[in-house]
């Protein structure tokens, strides 16, 4: 195949363009002339390192047997991609693959900037059960990295390509004394373990390939832009993802040891470690993306990027719910009972006399306080209290008076005194800054990536929303559709590409409420059915949005919000 020329391999498959080229061969975009509807597949060509004839013979039986792996687990797992055929032609061995539609882990990163924690974390459970069944068929993956995970465009899903067994055997060679090995250590720089790099890759080694895709997802930084500790061989990465959460910095850490037997055994064990995070309730400061990074080389892929998908991706099965900080009952009980104190001791003070001689004055209780001519004994007092605490019999102590009592003193005829606040009493918070405010929205407009498309996240809704915010994209209770509910009921999604705030126009606050105008940059597309529809849903624009905010269980939450213009 040379130039723009358009090949028809076996008779069967045309050429329409090559997707990438690579020590080992080539990779084409085809059609299947085949079938009826012309069905597009990804082919490998696939070339042996030496023309050896007695190396050749042993490639294509390898491969064969290669072959027969690559279709068992396609055929077993709907997030490795299926094999349609195989064939030998011209010296060259030939894979016939299925087309994974979606956007590489790597096109994402430098289209939208580095990835959120959630977003990481979610990736990584979505990819880490597809390791373990490939583990559990005592296969190990070799080339890991993020060029070799697609995001599927019809479900989000995490797709693993390109199997490092294949490239192996089109390096196999056959020592001096006649014997075949593979001499090729597959993988790529930085990403392999060093284990792997010496020819003996274990399944930790996929883990800590895995957990450095993740940290570069993290941070934009690839593994040989990152710093070691010359004492302990430690990757230093943390200074480049300040606000990751301590779970999933834990995990990280460990997947990425230098020694193997540091680090998880099983992705099963990794995956177990990521799900024990709980999901933390967004503070007020602004999320911070950061840029594409610079520099980044794209490498061969066998993906088309037609349609982008949503950078955040949390296919959690069990997403911890979020809910308001506050205090434990048991914390409560002792503040509750340290402030009832205060207000006994102060009585206590106020009510006691200059003399031993107490003049007791009978007064009309409260109703709360109304004592019966019998007491309990807790308050029955004797003849030999001292002074402050004489009682008659129908008299609580604290409302025992001279007959001089301060001014402060409540009388017989005047109205109960002020009670104390009740235990769940919680002091007026202070009003939303400019600057949290901003934040609040910001987070919004990064929430959306997970809200609005699978696996539809309504509890980060319900940590950011309320009232009629709530109420129209999360959940109603009239019977009426939700966004969320019309496009599950549609089978559609949103992509999100650039979101930001270009400014703020005006701002008020009040008390527990505040309003916002903010210039808003937002481009959307709607897919249903896998497809981008064109649609006045999908669009790139820049608009004034108002905001309206509520203080809702000590969170500030988006009340409701319109384009003004």
């Amino acid at each position: 195949m040379e130039g723009n020329k358009l090949d028809i391999l076996e008779n069967r498959y045309k050429v329409i363009r090559v997707l990438g080229s690579g020590g080992f061969g080539d990779t084409f975009l085809a059609e299947d002339t085949h079938l009826p509807s012309g069905r597009h597949c990804v082919v490998k060509q696939l070339k042996p390192q030496t023309n050896d004839p007695q190396v050749y013979q042993i490639v294509k039986e390898r491969f064969q047997r290669e072959a027969v792996i690559l279709e068992d687990l396609g055929q077993r797992n709907n997030q490795i991609p299926s094999l349609y055929a195989y064939f030998e032609s011209g010296g060259q061995f030939y894979l016939v693959q299925e087309l994974i539609e979606g956007i590489t882990l790597t096109k994402m990163l430098q289209q939208q900037g580095t990835l959120s924690d959630s977003s990481v974390r979610g990736i990584l459970t979505g990819i880490l059960p597809v390791l373990e069944y490939v583990h559990s068929q005592r296969i190990v993956h070799r080339d890991i990295k993020p060029d070799n995970i697609i995001l599927r465009n019809g479900d989000n899903q995490p797709v693993l390509i390109d199997f490092g067994a294949v490239k192996e055997t089109m390096g196999t060679t056959v020592s001096p004394s006649g014997n075949s090995s593979r001499s090729i250590v597959i993988g790529t720089p930085g990403f392999m373990a060093y284990e792997q790099t010496a020819g003996r890759p274990v399944f930790a080694s996929d883990l800590y390939s895995l957990g450095l895709t993740a940290i570069y997802l993290l941070t934009g930084k690839f593994p040989q832009e990152l710093e070691t500790d010359p004492q302990t061989g430690e990757i230093l990465w943390r200074r480049y993802a300040l606000s990751i959460s301590p779970t999933l910095g834990g995990v990280l850490d460990k997947a990425i040891q230098f020694h193997s037997r540091d680090r998880y055994h099983t992705a099963r064990e990794m995956l177990d470690a990521l799900r024990t995070v709980t999901t933390q309730i967004p503070s007020p400061t602004p999320t911070i993306i950061s840029p594409p990074p610079v520099g980044v080389v794209n490498q061969p892929t066998t993906v088309i990027s037609a349609n982008p998908v949503p950078q955040s991706f949390s296919p959690q099965p069990t997403p911890s719910p979020v809910a308001a900080a506050g205090l434990t009952d048991w914390q409560k009980a002792v503040i509750t009972g340290g402030v009832i104190g205060v207000f006994v001791l102060g009585a206590l003070l106020v009510t006691k006399p200059k003399t031993s001689e107490v003049a007791t004055k009978e007064v009309q209780a409260p109703p709360v306080q109304t004592q019966t001519n019998n007491p309990p004994p807790v308050q029955t007092q004797t003849n030999n209290l001292p002074p402050v605490q004489t009682q008659t019999n129908n008299l609580p102590p604290v409302q025992t008076q001279t007959n001089n009592p301060p001014p402060v003193q409540t009388q017989a005829n005047d109205p109960p005194p002020v009670q104390p606040p009740p235990p769940s009493y919680t002091p007026p918070a202070a009003k939303i800054s400019q600057r949290e405010a901003v934040g609040v929205i910001q987070q919004w407009l990064q929430a959306k990536r997970e809200i609005f498309s699978p696996p539809f996240n309504r509890q980060l809704g319900n940590a950011l929303l309320t009232g009629k915010a709530y109420s129209d994209n999360i959940r109603k209770t009239d019977g009426t559709e939700s966004s969320v509910d019309w496009l599950q009921n549609n089978n559609a999604y949103y992509s999100y590409g650039v979101q930001r705030i270009d400014g703020v126009k005006e701002f008020a606050a009040s008390g527990d409420r505040a309003t916002i105008e903010v210039v808003v940059t937002e481009e959307r597309t709607l897919y249903k059915d896998g497809k981008p529809s064109r649609d006045g849903n999908t669009t790139l624009d820049t608009s004034v949005v108002r905001y309206s905010l509520e203080l809702d269980n000590g969170n500030w939450k988006i009340a409701d919000y319109k384009t003004v213009r």
